[in-house]
């Protein structure tokens, strides 16, 4: 053979031993990692572009889920074996992380095949010298996984470190929570979260629609929080299950759906839904107006209305009017107007940390400085769009005190004609006294939420 053909050869082969899964993981990742892409949409990207068996699909999930959320916990441990991560190429860096997320974090990942894929990519993808590079760390890991170890202790270091999460996240939830529990909160958020849907009333019902989820192959089980929730305990292709294409169900998580039935709104009434997108309570309040009266749904992005948009028409539902508001601009606008207003509020998410595995690395303490300002500023607007004797509701998914009952009450504060109900009292099938309601991921089960009703004097 001669030295080209032997040389077309050697390279086939190289490119028969890359592992193409793997490949598309580090791909991900540097979109995550370099162009700060959300990783949820980079997948879903990636994995409606590539066609893959379910096996692959899911590897794939779990690589670029449990890599991202590993973020700085796994670079720890890269640099308990390299001296700088960050001098190495994007693609070097990824390689690495996926290696050690293998050999450390995946049971039936066997080492040698995280160790040589990694070092096959890294001569397709990286420059001279990158896969003996690679080969070297992650040897030495395998040889010495020892050098790796998280540190002992209950500090908020320690634990931030054994449970991926930033330190000043751990700090304020040891605060608020004490030990145990914060670490049964950490935990609970590198799980995966259900799946839930919603019924869409408006063209079927719930046994109707589990018998067709069922027949499409998914594993289904009535919500025990929601009449018109299902949770989905295993499931292909979100894209290919006909009653989501359909507009016969919409994806929702189960604390997400209690919003509407605590807001109550009737048929014939006028509504408006303030921060709106990306339209998932919206378009459950227009399934309990049955689809009669009117529904203003604002949001400060194009885009987000457009979406809106789409999910109405999908799912059948011609009352609802999407524009592009400031919901700080709402009370001047719509001066009691509406018989319900939501103010679904911009928040710190700490309550949906499960479902988007970057964003524990996104968020920042300032948070917590800077939007309840802005939070009650928009509560202060929509309320004056409230009629007397309307209801008003605020609602968040985190569990930070001070984005929500401390926003309430100084909105009440300030608000002598609202009162504070007993919003537990309104929840559909778990009716508790609660004057708000806080649901916790890590003992309730669905996403971390906070509701709160009031009614306009």
């Amino acid at each position: 053979i001669g030295r080209h053909e032997e040389g077309r050869m050697m390279q086939r082969y190289r490119e028969e031993k890359i592992d193409r899964v793997r490949e598309l993981a580090m791909q991900v990742l540097q979109r995550v990692h370099v162009e700060d892409a959300y990783a949820n949409v980079a997948l879903a990207e990636t994995l409606r572009e590539v066609q893959l068996p379910e096996r692959d699909r899911r590897f794939l999930t779990e690589l670029v889920y449990g890599v991202t959320k590993a973020g700085a916990s796994l670079d720890y441990m890269i640099g308990c074996y390299v001296a700088d991560i960050r001098k190495a190429q994007p693609a070097i860096r990824e390689l690495l992380r996926l290696g050690l997320y293998q050999i450390f974090c995946m049971d039936r990942v066997p080492p040698s095949a995280a160790c040589n894929t990694a070092v096959e990519l890294a001569k397709k993808h990286g420059r001279r010298g990158a896969d003996s590079f690679v080969n070297g760390v992650l040897r030495a890991a395998l040889r010495e996984p020892e050098r790796a170890a998280f540190p002992e202790g209950r500090d908020a270091h320690a634990l931030a470190l054994r449970t991926w999460h930033p330190k000043w996240m751990v700090e304020r939830w040891m605060r608020t929570y004490g030990y145990e529990r914060t670490e049964e909160l950490c935990r609970c958020n590198n799980t995966s979260a259900p799946l839930s849907v919603r019924v869409n009333t408006l063209r079927t019902n719930r046994d109707a629609l589990m018998e067709q989820l069922t027949a499409a192959g998914a594993q289904v089980r009535a919500s025990a929080w929601v009449p018109d929730g299902i949770v989905l305990a295993a499931h292909g292709a979100l894209d290919e299950l006909a009653p989501l294409r359909e507009g016969r169900a919409q994806v929702q998580d189960e604390s997400s759906m209690l919003v509407a039935h605590v807001l109550a709104p009737e048929p014939g009434m006028t509504v408006i839904d303030a921060c709106a997108a990306p339209g998932g309570k919206t378009t459950h309040i227009a399934q309990c107006m049955e689809n009669r009266g009117r529904i203003l749904a604002f949001d400060i992005y194009e885009e987000k209305i457009r979406r809106i948009e789409r999910n109405a028409k999908r799912l059948g539902i011609s009352i609802i009017e999407a524009a592009m508001r400031d919901a700080r601009e709402i009370g001047a606008a719509y001066a009691e107007e509406a018989d319900r207003v939501l103010v679904d509020a911009p928040c710190s998410g700490l309550g949906v940390l499960r479902r988007k595995p970057d964003a524990r690395w996104k968020k920042s303490v300032r948070d917590a400085k800077t939007l309840p300002s802005l939070q009650r500023d928009i509560l202060a607007s929509a309320a004056r769009a409230v009629k007397h004797g309307g209801i008003l509701v605020y609602s968040t998914c985190t569990m930070e005190e001070c984005e929500n009952a401390a926003v309430v009450r100084a909105f009440l504060e300030t608000h002598a004609d609202f009162a504070l109900e007993e919003t537990g009292a309104f929840l559909p099938m778990r009716k508790t006294a609660e004057r708000m309601v806080q649901i916790m991921p890590e003992t309730d089960g669905p996403d971390g939420f906070f509701i709160a009703r009031m009614r306009r004097l």
